[in-house]
């Protein structure tokens, strides 16, 4: 489940970097290493993932950081705590510098669909992949990703977040 919302994050991503006219903007982040999703990637959990009822073993991008005009791999292994039914819900906001391009609530199980997979979400064990192609024509600027996940009472799934930085080309 976390998978296929850290794979709906990027694929959104990749959309709307492809999609922003806008310039970003230069910011300073602290990040708590125990909060970085472990594997080759720009990922962290929102939170202590402690009591998430995806635990996430792994999370690779190739490349990493996404470049412009590049197929983005990206695998992912976890397991799931429970079983995640119908009506599970993803909060996902993509930013351009201060700019949100997309902010919106929608039905998890519309967007697992595009990792092959389908709800219920059974308990056990997940691995999972996708390629991405990302356009030529990324605008330069700070990109970020939240997808914040819950079942349908309202328990945590998980929580990721990632910063991306483009530049221009040739730099």
């Amino acid at each position: 489940m976390k998978f296929a919302t850290t794979l709906l994050a990027l694929v959104t991503f990749s959309s709307a970097v492809s999609s922003s006219w806008l310039s970003g903007d230069d910011q300073v982040t602290i990040i708590d290493e125990e909060l970085n999703v472990p594997g080759e990637n720009p990922l962290t959990f929102c939170q202590k993932p402690d009591d998430n009822i995806l635990t996430i073993d792994k999370v690779d991008l190739d490349p990493n950081p996404p470049a412009p005009g590049k197929t983005l791999s990206i695998t992912a292994k976890g397991t799931l705590k429970e079983d995640i039914e119908e009506g599970a819900k993803v909060h996902l906001q993509v930013k351009y510098g201060l700019i949100t391009l997309i902010n919106q609530e929608a039905d998890l199980c519309d967007y697992v669909k595009q990792v092959e997979l389908s709800c219920p979400l059974e308990k056990g064990p997940l691995t999972l992949g996708k390629d991405v192609d990302l356009p030529k024509q990324i605008p330069p600027g700070k990109y970020t990703v939240l997808a914040d996940v819950f079942t349908k009472d309202g328990d945590k799934i998980t929580c990721l977040t990632a910063t991306v930085v483009f530049h221009r080309q040739g730099n």
